[in-house]
């Protein structure tokens, strides 16, 4: 089976071609760029699972690389692995903060890097949102174990479904779920259940919520997302 897709942005070719060479070997879709434009246009269209990231790029860094990733909604849930050169402990700090999920200093082991990859995509993998944490958004309270929703204090009666939907989508803001998968989380796949009904359930959420409804977005096409805090 094909493993995850990975983007390598390097501008030194012979870097470049070592790091493809090593994640080939290991089954690994890649996809390669050269300058942090380009890096940008690929992740945005691929969606790649994993960016193995240079810092020191032409034009563009890979700082200010991360930094746009990480505002887009589209883009910040990539994982991304630095290359740094020794030293610059500054950047690599920066990275971090920025959002990028580890880092390998030059020169490197490729074994090293193989390694660093595995352990970032498994931590990835094996994360998941916590289905009994209480979410708070600006004036939205939602409380699982309760089963409660609060607008501002004061308390919004939802159905079952209603609130199925409001939590699925709220635990993971700034993803975007299609109407089927909306249906599969909420009630099973075997439910037989149309894309019309669960935008039937989010016109009632979003009537019940008030202006908190408007956390609640449609993405055209697609199905919806609930927006960041």
């Amino acid at each position: 089976m094909p493993k995850e897709r990975i983007l390598i942005v390097e501008d030194e070719e012979d870097i470049l071609e070592l790091v493809r060479y090593h994640l080939s070997r290991e089954n690994y879709r890649i996809s390669c760029a050269t300058t942090g434009e380009n890096a940008l246009k690929i992740a945005g269209s691929e969606l790649p699972d994993l960016i193995v990231l240079d810092l020191m790029l032409p034009g563009m860094d890979g700082l200010e690389v991360t930094r746009n990733l990480k505002n887009n909604s589209g883009t910040r849930n990539i994982a991304i692995v630095m290359l740094t050169a020794k030293g610059d402990e500054a950047d690599i700090v920066t990275g971090l903060e920025l959002g990028a999920d580890d880092y390998v200093t030059k020169p490197f082991s490729p074994r090293v890097l193989t390694a660093r990859i595995k352990a970032v995509i498994r931590r990835r993998t094996n994360r998941k949102p916590d289905d009994t944490a209480v979410i708070k958004i600006h004036d939205l309270m939602i409380h699982p174990g309760r089963r409660e929703v609060q607008v501002s204090g004061e308390s919004i009666e939802l159905t079952y479904t209603e609130f199925q939907v409001l939590h699925y989508l709220a635990r993971r803001p700034g993803w975007v779920f299609t109407r089927f998968q909306i249906v599969d989380a909420v009630r099973g796949a075997d439910y037989p259940v149309t894309d019309r009904s669960v935008d039937v359930q989010i016109v009632g959420l979003r009537k019940k919520l008030g202006p908190a409804g408007g956390y609640i977005e449609t993405v055209r096409g697609v199905g919806y997302r609930f927006k960041e805090a």
